[in-house]
């Protein structure tokens, strides 16, 4: 009897575990396949106008840095601002990123890459810190930047994500 029990627990957490399983392969195939949602794309347009208009505040620049979210960039990298030979400025946002925290993407990642294209505008190419030198944390943070530092702390992230200190 005991052992007839067990086999039908087993076999209820494994019916379980499939389902769940199926359930999250089909999460990560439509966020994969699809764009972002309407919800982020409306707060990605809205924070750029935010920074466009800093940018302009501070340092009179009124050139529009397009903004790319891009599936193609490699899963350490959260975004990189790309100085073309021809003076194009482009900022590229990862994709997959979006899916772990949004929160963190537009207001920590998108100041971050902003101060980059404002850097190589006014053609400072300081390798000073890998580029995040003392001048481009200061325009960071005149972006509203919450955390202008060189690398992502993994743990913003996910204290963010469990928001218990919000």
């Amino acid at each position: 009897m005991f052992i007839q029990q067990l086999r039908n627990f087993f076999l209820v957490v494994v019916i379980f575990a499939s389902i769940l399983l199926s359930y999250l392969w089909y999460d990560d195939y439509s966020f994969a396949s699809n764009p972002l949602s309407k919800n982020i794309q409306v707060k990605i347009y809205k924070k750029h106008q935010e920074l466009q208009y800093l940018t302009s505040k501070y340092f009179k620049i009124k050139r529009v840095f397009p903004i790319i979210v891009s599936d193609e960039l490699p899963s350490s990298r959260f975004g990189m601002a790309v100085f073309s030979k021809d003076s194009k400025i482009t900022i590229y946002l990862n994709k997959k990123r979006f899916k772990e925290n949004e929160d963190y993407m537009i207001n920590d990642v998108m100041p971050h890459e902003y101060a980059h294209a404002i850097m190589f505008e006014i053609r400072d190419f300081s390798d000073e810190n890998k580029g995040h030198s003392k001048k481009w944390q200061n325009i960071c943070k005149k972006l509203n930047g919450l955390r202008c530092d060189r690398f992502v702390n993994h743990q913003d992230i996910l204290i963010e994500k469990t928001n218990l200190f919000k």
